[in-house]
């Protein structure tokens, strides 16, 4: 919808091409769907949730096995965005490494986009 003919909306880590395909196989699940939403205190926040069926117009990611739903809104949002997956020693979860986002709250669970990018669209 919004992308470069030849070039993916997002690329996945190794890491989350593992953590992913683990997450389908558990359950049977066809893949993860991320979204955008508004809330938190930077105005925006990730959503991702288990993918039973693909809906027609989500940009289907799939890497090594693993595979990634992008819904239609969340497109323009997402666009050039690495996921990865990191484990520490106090949380483990998927890292968004998005070159639109342009502030994020304390936490780091809401984003803030250039508005200015997304107009020129």
């Amino acid at each position: 919808m919004f992308g470069i003919p030849g070039k993916q909306a997002v690329t996945l880590t190794p890491a989350a091409i593992g953590q992913i395909t683990k997450l389908m196989a558990r359950e049977g699940h066809k893949g993860l769907r991320i979204g955008v939403k508004k809330g938190g205190c930077a105005g925006m926040e990730y959503t991702m949730d288990y993918v039973d069926e693909i809906e027609a117009h989500d940009e289907l990611i799939e890497t090594d096995g693993a595979r990634v739903m992008i819904a239609p809104m969340a497109q323009m949002f997402l666009f050039g965005t690495e996921i990865d997956y990191e484990t520490s020693l106090l949380e483990s979860g998927f890292k968004f490494k998005n070159p639109n986002v342009v502030d994020a709250c304390g936490c780091g669970e809401s984003i803030k986009f250039d508005e200015t990018l997304f107009a020129k669209r």
